[in-house]
C-alpha cells in the first residue's frame, strides 16, 4: 500500500504532526480520475456508508408508511451529537413505531456536546440509547423490519431481511456482490463492511447519479439526496464541519463522514464520488483534504476553496483559547 501526505500540524514554526492517507474521485462509470496514495487500500468506511443504508428506509415504503419526512431520513444518515432536535427526533421516530429504546442494538450513550452533556447529567440523567449517534440509522432499520413483516429483534444479523436489502441496494451501486466483502462489527453493533476507497468513491459517485436500474430506487435516492440538502445539521450536529461544507457549497457536495478518518461526498450534478481515508484514524484534516480536494477538480475555486478549509479545520488552541498553530493540507498533484 501506499500513502500520500495529505497534511500538516503546525505548531508555531514547525510541523508537529503528519497525516498520510488516501483519496480518490470517480464518476459513475466507475474510472477513478483522481487518486492521491493508493485507491486500492482495503478499509471501513464505517459510518459514511449510512446514506447507501438508508436506501431501503425509503424504497421500501417504510418511511412513507409511518409519515416520516426528510428531516427523518437525514436523521437515518446521521453520525448525530445527540442534540436537542435530534433527540426529539429519535424518540419521536421510536413512537411511531411503538418501540422504546430498548429495541435499539446500538449501546447507551451521553450527549456529545461538553454542555448537553453537563446539562443532562446535572438533571439527574444517564446513558441512554437514543443518544447514540447511530440511532436514527438503527430507527431506519427498525422501520424496514416492520414495512417487510420480519422481526424486529436480530435486525443487526447479516443474515436479517433488512440487512439483505441494503446489500442488494449496496451491491447494484457497487456493481459487485457486497455480501462477499470482508465483514467486520461496527461500533454500534451493525455489520460493517470493508471496500478499497477507490470503490467507495465509485460507489458514491453512483449514488450521486442515482445510477440504480429501478425507478423506485432512482427516487429512493434523490429523495435521500434531497434530506441531505435540506437538513445538513441532522447530518452531525449544528454548525459542524459537514453542514458548512454542504452549505458553503449551497448543497451541490454532500457529505457524510465515518469513524478513523474517513469522510465520503456525492456531488449528484456532476455524478460524481469522493472518498478520503486518513490512515492514522484521526479525524482532524480529513475535511480539510476533501475541501480543498474540491478545489483541485474545479467545485470550488481556489480562494473559496482555502476559506472554507479554515472553516472546517480549525486553528491549533492554547488552553486559553489562543491560536499557536494551524492545519495545512498538503494534498500533492494527482499522480
Amino acid at each position: 500500500m501506499s500513502f500520500a501526505r495529505l497534511a500538516e500540524v503546525w505548531r508555531g514554526p514547525c510541523v508537529e504532526s503528519v497525516h498520510h492517507g488516501v483519496a480518490a474521485v470517480a464518476d459513475a462509470t466507475g474510472r477513478v480520475l483522481h487518486a492521491r496514495g493508493d485507491p486500492g487500500f482495503v478499509t471501513f468506511p464505517r459510518s459514511a456508508l449510512k446514506p447507501f443504508q438508508a436506501i431501503g428506509l425509503v424504497e421500501s415504503g417504510a418511511a412513507d408508511a409511518l409519515g416520516l419526512g426528510d428531516e427523518h431520513i437525514a436523521l437515518a444518515c446521521a453520525s448525530h451529537r445527540a442534540e436537542d432536535f435530534q433527540v426529539a427526533l429519535v424518540r419521536d421516530w421510536l413512537r411511531r413505531l411503538g418501540l422504546g429504546e430498548e429495541a435499539l442494538v446500538c449501546g447507551p450513550d451521553l450527549p456529545r456536546g461538553a454542555e448537553d452533556q453537563a446539562a443532562w447529567l446535572r438533571a439527574g440523567g444517564g446513558r441512554s440509547r437514543v443518544f447514540h449517534n447511530c440511532s436514527g440509522k438503527h430507527c431506519g432499520f427498525l422501520s424496514v423490519a416492520r414495512r417487510i413483516g420480519a422481526p424486529a429483534a436480530g435486525y443487526d444479523d447479516p443474515a436479517h431481511l433488512a440487512q439483505r436489502l441494503f446489500l442488494a441496494a449496496f451491491s447494484e451501486l457497487l456493481g459487485r456482490d457486497a455480501a462477499a466483502l470482508p465483514r467486520g462489527v461496527d461500533g454500534c453493533g451493525l455489520p460493517a463492511l470493508a471496500l478499497s476507497v477507490g470503490d467507495m468513491a465509485r460507489a458514491a459517485a453512483r449514488h450521486a447519479a442515482a445510477a440504480a436500474a429501478s425507478e423506485s430506487r432512482r427516487d429512493a435516492i434523490r429523495r435521500i439526496h434531497a434530506a441531505m440538502r435540506a437538513h445538513p445539521d441532522h447530518l452531525s450536529g449544528r454548525d459542524q464541519p459537514t453542514s458548512r461544507l454542504i452549505r458553503a457549497t449551497e448543497g451541490r457536495v454532500l457529505v457524510k463522514g465515518g469513524a478513523e478518518g474517513f469522510v465520503v461526498a456525492f456531488v449528484p450534478d456532476r455524478g460524481l464520488g469522493i472518498a478520503v481515508k486518513i490512515a492514522d484514524g484521526a479525524s482532524r484534516a480529513k475535511m480539510g483534504v476533501l475541501t480543498m480536494l474540491l478545489g483541485r477538480i474545479g467545485l470550488l475555486d481556489a480562494t473559496a476553496a482555502e476559506a472554507l478549509c479554515e472553516a472546517v479545520e480549525p486553528p491549533v488552541r492554547d488552553s486559553n483559547g489562543r491560536v499557536v498553530g494551524r492545519v495545512a493540507i498538503t494534498l500533492p498533484q494527482a499522480a
